[in-house]
């Protein structure tokens, strides 16, 4: 038994084709599942499309965020086992029988895999170079911190559990970042997670995301993840960075011999130090909240 979660926003010209799609592939697999779409606040005809198929529909009155349509869908779920995906055609719906058939055959010789990520490949994926190279960024910090391989941190394609994912979602972003904080809470809390390769697909329509101001925000959620669940990894990175920088300026006194330097010296090492000791502080604090939780 499996609950569909769509989220919509401004997507008239593939919602329709989309959920067909998806009721045509997991027709195949002769289980209970159920089609939920969450309307973020459209403005176009995506409701008129929506209400065409069997799809169960939940409306937002204003346009709150992916990650909010995606909070919404959960809760009305019927099913323990959810799936999320994108209805703007980059996420083929042949993919869904792979991940299902991985995350329910995980249980049966082990406890099971809590997430399966859909992990993107190809030209479409990599975009631009800019695109990838705020990619990388982001995925170095995020290996740093959690000590595992992120195959694809951002991919709408995954199944879980909603009974696992219930206790996480206070602390997951309402919008573009929710499947990125999603990743991250499930790598830092010792979660189960397996990557499956997928292909990816030029969207139907005009995308809704701005890759600067995505990828900021994006940022944002991943130093706070961070700060929420392992403090102590991201303090060490910047201690790391302020050591090498005095350790580079301390050459440079060598050479030069100058008063100014001897200071920033001094100023580098401090903040190194500095940052540790928060670091430790947060996580004292972090693990003396659990605990009373």
């Amino acid at each position: 038994m499996i609950s569909i979660i769509l989220p919509c926003f401004n997507e008239q010209d593939s919602i329709k084709d989309y959920i067909q799609t998806v009721n045509n592939n997991l027709g195949k697999l002769k289980v209970e599942y159920e089609i939920i779409v969450v309307n973020d606040g459209s403005t176009d005809k995506s409701v008129e499309k929506i209400k065409e198929t069997q799809a169960k529909l939940i409306s937002h009155p204003q346009n709150l965020g992916y990650g909010a349509a995606l909070k919404s869908g959960i809760k009305y779920a019927k099913f323990d086992t959810i799936i999320m995906t994108d209805p703007d055609g980059t996420y083929p719906a042949e993919h869904l029988q792979e991940l299902i058939e991985i995350y329910f055959n995980s249980a049966k010789n082990s406890l099971g895999l809590d997430m399966v990520i859909g992990a993107r490949k190809g030209k479409v994926y990599d975009g631009s170079l800019s695109k990838l190279f705020m990619r990388k960024v982001l995925k170095f910090l995020v290996e740093w911190t959690t000590g595992t391989k992120i195959i694809d941190i951002n991919s709408g394609m995954r199944i879980f559990s909603k009974k696992t994912i219930n206790s996480f979602l206070p602390q997951l972003c309402n919008t573009f970042s929710f499947s990125t904080s999603l990743t991250l809470a499930y790598s830092l809390t010792g979660k189960f997670v397996k990557y499956h390769p997928i292909k990816y697909h030029v969207r139907v329509g005009n995308s809704h995301v701005k890759i600067f101001r995505d990828s900021l925000r994006t940022l944002q959620y991943i130093i706070e993840a961070i700060i929420y669940y392992n403090p102590l990894k991201l303090t060490l990175l910047i201690s790391l960075f302020f050591f090498l920088i005095g350790s580079l300026l301390c050459v440079l006194f060598l050479i030069k011999q100058s008063i100014v330097i001897l200071i920033l010296v001094c100023l580098s090492i401090l903040i190194a130090f500095i940052s540790i000791f928060f670091g430790f502080l947060m996580d004292l604090l972090r693990q003396t909240f659990n605990k009373t939780k």
